[in-house]
């Protein structure tokens, strides 16, 4: 199909080379020159996610990228999205709507069908916007997957779009990375290829000018820019955990956060990690949960398992202990149903049918169905002893839970959330996202103990990151060579 040719495409040479980021710069820098711009990713694998207005599901790094954009996020974003459930499944979903759980061999089949979805997205913000930055998945030289490839070059030929290939030189080998990656692909893949950009370097650019000019000799392929290693910048993770936060103050409230197999929407976390006051903990496989003012029990894709996996390392006991010594207990979507009496799942939506036995500190019971929760909410959150404060996230679950009572701390618009229980103790919501709103945070850190609460805005530090980032972009990349067209808007390379 014909494409504009604004669209412009970034992979890179491994996983977590730097595609999200660079691709929410570029969507900052293309807004602020006021070009009306939308990001894209055909495909998506993560436990990460967000909900648009219109009830659908896509990748977080969508969502985020689209704030980079100034536009709200639609499914047509990213249209397949793939929410892993065992090392070799996952829950597949199209447009929005989960579709089927599919094994890795089922899916790598069903790829020539979900090429028409894609497409169909793609060619949606084509007409609406004047341009589109697109995000590879992995690396395109990962000759195994190379065959109904919807990701990176399979896409961009289907597509017509030109690319870049970004390589994490923090990593080591960025040459090889480089000249292997175009190496492994094929001649109208390779001519595709517009330059490199090579991300979080460290040190005197000298030092690295003479393998820029290797790079560049032996491949005809500019280096479009080297980015600086941008410490301290925070954006949230598309899957891996990110452990870095701000420097606390001397005496931080001290949460820990139990790590599950499948994890989901650990970018609860963010506004904590960057929270002054805040001490936070990721508790690993093995490891003891530390002494702490606030557990907080994370959101799972497999519920039930991962009540399993929690029992298996012991920190059901420790929590019991926590509790003991007058330490609070928070969950989240999947911890949340954890903390009740009972997850019943009937119809194996997440694994084998049956029902386990919850944690036993809420009078609540859950029971999966197949139909999922998925909305953006507000409403009144009312924590012990504390006045009213608004409140606003987004709900992402396959259970119902029974049990939640009228006067629940959280009060919606759509009826009541949660329950506090044990004199006060644990408290149990389905909302993500609840900590980004100062008062809310305020409200729930308090409880937890930490006396003259000073959350920061986290709306505005991401905003402010995001701007940060594409300062970086806009002072050591060459732009311009990208965007002939509009290379009078953009600085060139510093």
């Amino acid at each position: 199909m014909q494409s504009t040719t604004q669209a412009l495409m970034v992979q890179g040479t491994t996983s977590d080379a730097g595609k999200s980021v660079l691709a929410a710069g570029l969507c900052r820098v293309l807004a602020r020159k006021n070009i009306h711009v939308a990001p894209f990713k055909s495909q998506n694998m993560a436990l990460n996610s967000a909900v648009t207005l219109d009830g659908g599901e896509i990748g977080r790094a969508q969502a985020v990228q689209a704030q980079a954009c100034g536009i709200e996020p639609t499914v047509h974003m990213n249209p397949v999205l793939l929410k892993p459930n065992t090392d070799t499944g996952a829950q597949v979903i199209v447009q929005g709507k989960a579709l089927a759980d599919m094994d890795a061999v089922g899916y790598h089949n069903y790829k020539k069908v979900v090429m028409g979805p894609i497409m169909e997205s793609f060619a949606l913000l084509q007409q609406e916007y004047q341009t589109v930055i697109i995000e590879g998945a992995g690396s395109p030289a990962e000759i195994n997957l190379r065959e109904n490839d919807v990701a990176n070059m399979g896409f961009a030929e289907k597509a017509d779009v030109p690319v870049i290939i970004v390589a994490d030189i923090d990593r080591g080998g960025v040459f090889a990375h480089l000249y292997g990656t175009l190496a492994l692909l094929s001649e109208s893949e390779q001519a595709r290829v517009k330059g490199f950009v090579i991300n979080r370097f460290r040190g005197d650019i000298k030092l690295l000018e003479n393998g820029l000019e290797w790079l560049e000799e032996k491949t005809g392929k500019p280096v479009l820019g080297v980015l600086p290693y941008l410490h301290g910048l925070m954006l949230e993770a598309e899957d891996a955990i990110n452990a870095q936060q701000v420097d606390s103050d001397e005496n931080p409230l001290r949460v820990s956060v139990p790590v599950l197999t499948r994890v989901s929407n650990h970018t609860d976390f963010d506004p904590l990690r960057m929270h002054p006051q805040v001490n936070l903990q990721f508790v690993g496989k093995g490891q003891q949960i530390p002494p702490s003012d606030l557990i907080i029990i994370p959101g799972t894709k497999s519920v039930r398992s991962d009540l399993a996996y929690l029992k298996e390392q012991g920190w059901d006991k420790q929590i019991a202990r926590h509790l003991r010594l007058g330490g609070k207990v928070m969950g989240i979507c999947g911890g949340y149903q954890m903390l009740g009496e009972s997850i019943a799942d009937p119809d194996g939506i997440e694994g084998e049918p049956g029902s386990s036995e919850g944690l036993g500190y809420l009078q609540t019971s859950t029971v999966l169905e197949p139909h999922k929760q998925l909305k953006r909410v507000t409403g009144k959150l009312v924590m012990p002893e504390q006045a009213a404060v608004d409140v606003r996230g987004y709900e992402i679950h396959a259970g119902v839970t029974q049990g939640v009572k009228a006067d629940a701390p959280i009060m919606l618009t759509d009826g009541p959330d949660g329950q506090i229980g044990i004199d006060g103790q644990v408290f149990g919501t389905y909302l993500h996202g609840i900590f980004e709103q100062p008062e809310a945070c305020d409200a729930i850190l308090a409880w937890a103990g930490l006396e003259a609460t000073k959350t920061p805005d986290f709306d505005l530090l991401r905003e402010q990151h995001i701007d940060r980032l594409a300062d970086t972009l806009e002072a050591h990349m060459d732009l311009g060579k990208l965007w002939p067209e509009w290379a009078d808007m953009f600085a060139t390379i510093k």
